[in-house]
């Protein structure tokens, strides 16, 4: 049976904390959790946008973005792939109260993504959109974290 150590609480703080839809994928073998979550906008004027297939359309907006949790001894991965890519400790894990704070911080940072999206779909002039992770934001707000409740990496 698997102990889910910090995907658990992590879960629990998204659910609480992230106003948007988002999935989890725990990758075993390469030490990883993979946070992917959705933003969706009503494309009302018909905007021809291209996605990352290539492929034009007029419909609705659905854009995805992920997060990644790994361990800095052994998990292999592209950082480009990520809107960020967070380090947990291989022995400590990561605390309750860094998850929560990561929460709701991803949720504010989906939550301009989302504004800055339906401004993208109204600016004739726009060539493309991405959200913006302001790490040195983040690691002030880190900063002032009393983390007290630590969760291990999952065990199974």
């Amino acid at each position: 049976m698997a102990k889910f150590g910090f995907l658990s609480v992590l879960e629990e703080e998204l659910d609480k904390h992230l106003n948007y839809d988002f999935t989890m994928d725990w990758d075993k073998k390469n030490h990883a959790v993979e946070v992917t979550f959705v933003l969706e906008a009503q494309n009302k004027s018909g905007v021809e946008t291209i996605d990352e297939e290539g492929q034009v359309n007029r419909e609705d907006i659905i854009f995805e973005d992920y997060v990644l949790f790994y361990n800095p001894e052994k998990s292999q991965f592209d950082a480009d792939d990520y809107l960020v890519a967070i380090p947990y400790e291989p022995k400590k894990g990561l605390s309750r109260e860094f998850l929560e704070y990561f929460a709701m911080f991803l949720n504010d940072v989906a939550t301009e993504g989302l504004s800055d999206l339906m401004d993208f779909l109204e600016d004739e002039k726009a060539v493309d959109f991405g959200l913006e992770w302001n790490a040195e934001v983040f690691e002030e707000g880190k900063s002032g974290l009393e983390e007290k409740e630590w969760f291990g990496y999952p065990r199974y």
